[in-house]
């Protein structure tokens, strides 16, 4: 046995380093309320809010939960998240669909009976 214990020292980053990612953070919120009052349309203004918003989510697990110093505990949380993501989409976009037909199929019919 070795006199002393090992120890894993590993870079946590830098008070410079988490004041900068917040303010990044709050610029991107900022862009975000900014987006409110402008007119744009709906699906420009719904593909750019989800940009913005997976940046942030991505900011925030790099940084503050010091998931960027740590490589395999980062591909341990986002590969499972991502594999149960994809099966609850494959789940239930054949329920949308078929409630989307539901919804205006029924619409659509009503008129013609008159």
């Amino acid at each position: 046995m070795s006199a002393h214990a090992e120890s894993h020292d590993h870079f946590a980053g830098t008070n410079r380093l988490f004041v900068s990612v917040w303010v990044w953070l709050l610029a991107l919120t900022g862009f975000e309320v900014f987006l409110g009052y402008i007119r744009l349309p709906v699906m420009y203004m719904l593909v750019i809010l989800m940009g913005a918003s997976i940046i942030k989510a991505a900011l925030i697990v790099a940084y503050f939960m010091h998931m960027r110093f740590e490589r395999l505990n980062l591909v341990m949380t986002i590969v499972p998240a991502v594999v149960i993501c994809i099966c609850l989409l494959l789940i239930f976009f054949p329920d949308s669909f078929r409630a989307r037909e539901l919804r205006y199929g029924n619409a659509q019919a009503a008129p013609e009976q008159r």
